[in-house]
């Protein structure tokens, strides 16, 4: 019967799709209306180093897009025997920050920088100066500004600037707008007009090396759209750019499109202030809904916004689980040479549970940095993976794999720590990304990590994807007065089961012992760097 009325949804068009473009995976999920995942669809993708500069082709883009909804697309057909040819609303979300300028003819002026990209030092110092609001390295106007104070010709001929889910909306609705969240990761948001800050703008204007072009910031960037607000309309163009079968209608509503981090806030249900969420993946973020402002200007810390356009405090560390990642790889490699049948779900179950029932505390001495790109909050220009171990260390796989937890960690301790000195408050921090698929382990260690209750959601949703399609049901089904919040609580997280672990005091001591080398060793890291250079082109 479920069935059934699932498949009639599908035909009706009674359906929402999210879509987000993460670092490794664009994933597109279709929902019902009462928020149950129909199906999936993905594509795998990763940057690429051009010239330098960490990018993402333009066409890739579209084939990650086509490709993700294609196979999404096939699986209701196989599952239901349905095409879709309506879906009511949809969103799309992205890695946030980085830098998509056009010209007046819609034409690329460089290839895509992406947040990865640790190039913007001397604009982010200076325009942290000069608003008194911190600007990371990561953020589209600081990108914008070293292109400036490096004197780039293409600056000149800007006329749109964008994120790389501002961009896909556009593509899609012809409209150049933005949700206020991934907005706020591209210049400041003043949260009473819900807009850019006018002060900040007239003073970036205002710069005399920004005083030869012919335009002002505030005409090259995307007009902040709320939660809640349309997004704009899937036109003919479109629906042939997501759906190149031709099988897809135009005319679905599209909600403003969102950072990563705000569809973070969404799928764990932590967009109330004092509440916040942390996120794992090639990258570490965490978001706290402040109650209050922080009193100073932390480098380590960003103020980004909900998508309804409260201020967040955001925490985030380049590097987390990819160094994780390639040690599971290669145990794989190891169990495949000698004929082992083991799964990679039991082979990382396994692996995994030897840092909790096989290592001590402290991970047995050994340290490190899972670093596969330059490092902001420790001040590491690029990235070297390393394990290091003094000769007495217990070198075991069960002290090898907490130290990989423990190192995924590191980074985002030292700016959470600012936190805790500001007194932060929080009412609960929820944690997603893959390492929580794996029961309690990853859940254990970020608690003893942060000496603080972690929550994961027994009946997750998909993540950012999921939350993108949350946020297009928000649009279209919100009542007049309904905040986002009263919204999650009362219609989507309303039967939501949860698991919160405490930190044990012994793992919150052996954390400290490890973050006690973590600091002192990123000499180590910066040797490296200097004696070891980097002839990679892709993580």
């Amino acid at each position: 019967m479920a069935d059934e009325k699932i498949k009639q949804a599908i035909k009706n068009g009674e359906v929402a799709l999210g879509v987000e473009f993460g670092s490794t995976t664009v994933k597109a999920i279709l929902t019902t209306e009462d928020f149950k995942t129909i199906a999936s669809g993905s594509y795998e993708w990763d940057n690429s180093l051009q010239d330098g500069l960490w990018t993402y082709a333009i066409d890739d883009i579209w084939l990650g897009l086509q490709t993700a909804y294609s196979n999404l697309r096939k699986k209701v057909f196989v599952d239901y025997n349905v095409e879709i040819k309506k879906i009511k609303t949809m969103g799309f979300s992205a890695m946030m920050h980085g830098y998509l300028a056009f010209d007046k003819n819609n034409e690329l002026l460089v290839p895509f920088r992406t947040w990865r990209n640790a190039i913007t030092e001397e604009a982010s110092l200076e325009l942290t100066k000069l608003f008194e609001f911190n600007i990371p390295q990561r953020w589209s106007v600081a990108h914008l500004y070293q292109a400036i104070l490096n004197q780039e010709t293409h600056v000149k001929n800007i006329e749109f600037l964008t994120t790389l889910a501002g961009y896909v909306h556009w593509q899609l609705t012809d409209q150049k707008v933005i949700g206020i969240g991934d907005a706020s990761g591209m210049f400041p948001i003043d949260e009473k007009t819900g807009s850019y800050s006018q002060r900040m703008l007239s003073q970036f204007d205002s710069l005399k090396s920004v005083q030869q072009y012919n335009w002002h910031i505030q005409d090259l960037l995307p007009k902040p759209l709320t939660a809640g607000e349309v997004g704009g309309y899937l036109t003919e163009k479109g629906a042939r750019l997501l759906d190149p079968s031709g099988n897809l209608s135009a005319g679905a509503t599209i909600a403003p499109p969102e950072g990563d981090a705000g569809t973070g806030m969404v799928s764990t249900n932590s967009v109330k202030k004092r509440s916040g969420n942390i996120s794992v993946g090639t990258s570490i973020f965490s978001m706290i809904v402040l109650e209050k402002s922080l009193q100073h200007v932390y480098t380590n810390i960003d103020i980004v916004t909900t998508p309804t356009g409260s201020p967040v405090a955001m925490v985030h560390a380049n590097n987390s689980a990819s160094d994780l990642s390639a040690w599971v790889k290669l145990f794989s490699q190891f169990s495949k040479m000698i004929g082992s049948n083991i799964s990679t779900s039991e082979l990382y179950q396994a692996l995994f549970n030897t840092a909790l029932t096989e290592a001590e505390p402290d991970a047995g001495g050994l340290s490190g940095y899972g670093y596969y790109s330059g490092e902001n909050i420790t001040a590491v220009p690029e990235g070297r993976p390393l394990l290091v171990r003094q000769p007495d260390s217990e070198f075991t796989i069960g002290n090898l794999m907490r130290f990989h937890f423990f190192t995924a960690f590191g980074a985002i301790k030292i700016g959470m720590r600012i936190l805790s000195d500001e007194k932060v408050l929080t009412d609960n921090i929820v944690a997603q990304g893959g390492v929580f698929k794996t029961p309690i382990v990853a859940q254990k260690l970020l608690a003893a990590a942060l000496n603080t209750d972690i929550t994961v959601m027994k009946t997750a949703g998909e993540g950012g994807p999921w939350g993108m399609a949350v946020l297009s049901l928000y649009t279209i089904n919100k009542k007049t007065t309904q905040t986002l919040d009263d919204f999650l609580d009362n219609n989507v997280f309303i039967n939501e089961k949860y698991e919160t672990l405490s930190p044990e005091p012994e793992d919150v001591q052996g954390f400290e012992q490890f973050m006690e080398r973590y600091v002192a060793g990123l000499d180590i890291e910066l040797t490296a760097i200097k004696t070891l250079p980097s002839k990679k082109e892709k993580e």
